[in-house]
C-alpha cells in the first residue's frame, strides 16, 4: 500500500485506488494513514467527522464506513487474500488502526528527509539537497481534496507549517551557497503570501542585495515596516532592523557566503 497525504489524498493497493468518493469514509482513512500502526481512537474518529454534535446513530454509521473501508481494501488486494483487509485495517479495543509500514505514507518520507537536512550541520550542499528532496513530495496543499474537521484541521496547519519551515531552512542553505539570483523569484511569491512573515523577508532582502540590488533589498524592508507599522503598531524585529542599517553601511559581512553558519538568514545580525 501507498499513500500520500501531501497534496490530493490518494491510496493504492496493488495499483488499484482504495480511496472513497464519499467525503466522511475518506476523512476517516485520511486520519488512519496519518498514524500508521498506531490505533485511533473511536472518540477522535467520530469527532473528526461530527464534531461535538454526535447523531445518535455515531457509533454504528461510524462501523458502516469502516466496513466500506475495507470492502475497498479486500477488493484492491483481490480474492486470494481472504481475511486480509480486517488485518491491515484492524479492530483494536477503543479504535482502529493501518497496520502497514510507516514508509508506505510519503509524510513519514518527508519526515525522515526533513531530519537528515537538520542533521547535515555545516554540509550546506547536502542540507540543500535533503530537504529538496523533502519538498517535491508534496504535490499540493496537504489533503487538499479532503473535507478536514477539527482534528485533521489541525494535522493540516502542523504540516503546511512544516512545509514552510522547510523550505525557509532550503533557502538558507542556498543563500549559504551562494544561490542567491536562483531564489529571487521564489522568494518574492513567499513573501507576498506571507507579508508579515520576517524571516522571509530578511532573506529576500540577502538575496536581492548579494545580486547587486541594494535598493530592491532596501524596498522590501521599508514595505514589511510600513506593514507591521500600520497593521499590528510594532516595529520589525531588531535582527531585521540591524540587517537594514549593514545594508545602508554596505558591511562587508553581508557579502560573506560561507561564514560561521547560523540557525537562519534572519539571525545574520542576532544579538
Amino acid at each position: 500500500m501507498k499513500i500520500q497525504v501531501l497534496g490530493p489524498l490518494s491510496a493504492a493497493v496493488n495499483g488499484m485506488s482504495i480511496v472513497p468518493t464519499a467525503g466522511k469514509p475518506r476523512q476517516i482513512l485520511a486520519l488512519l494513514a496519518l498514524y500508521p500502526g498506531r490505533v485511533v481512537p473511536v472518540p477522535t474518529l467520530m469527532e473528526e467527522i461530527w464534531g461535538t454534535e454526535l447523531p445518535q446513530s455515531a457509533l454504528t454509521t461510524l462501523q458502516t464506513y469502516i466496513l466500506q473501508l475495507r470492502r475497498r481494501l479486500g477488493t484492491a488486494m483481490g480474492p486470494g487474500a481472504p481475511g486480509a483487509a480486517k488485518d491491515v485495517l484492524a479492530t483494536r479495543h477503543g479504535g482502529y488502526l493501518l497496520q502497514i509500514p510507516s514508509e508506505a505514507v510519503d509524510v513519514r518520507e518527508y519526515e525522515r528527509l526533513v531530519t537528515q537536512g537538520q542533521q547535515a550541520r555545516d554540509e550546506d550542499e547536502q542540507a540543500a539537497g535533503a530537504y529538496r528532496a523533502a519538498l517535491d513530495l508534496w504535490q499540493g496543499p496537504a489533503l487538499v481534496d479532503v473535507r478536514v474537521g477539527p482534528i485533521l484541521s489541525i494535522e493540516v496547519m502542523r504540516l503546511e507549517e512544516s512545509r514552510l519551515v522547510t523550505r525557509e531552512r532550503r533557502i538558507d542553505a542556498d543563500l549559504r551557497l551562494g544561490r542567491h539570483v536562483e531564489v529571487i523569484a521564489e522568494l518574492t511569491d513567499l513573501i507576498a503570501r506571507h507579508p508579515q512573515h520576517e524571516g522571509l523577508h530578511s532573506q529576500a532582502m540577502v538575496a536581492l542585495y548579494r545580486s547587486g540590488r541594494q535598493a530592491a533589498a532596501l524596498g522590501v524592508y521599508h514595505r514589511l515596516r510600513s506593514r507591521l507599522i500600520e497593521e499590528l503598531g510594532v516595529e520589525p524585529a531588531p535582527q531585521l532592523q540591524r540587517l537594514h542599517h549593514a545594508m545602508l553601511a554596505v558591511d562587508p559581512k553581508l557579502d560573506i557566503l560561507r561564514g560561521p553558519r547560523r540557525s537562519s538568514t534572519f539571525d545574520l545580525y542576532a544579538a
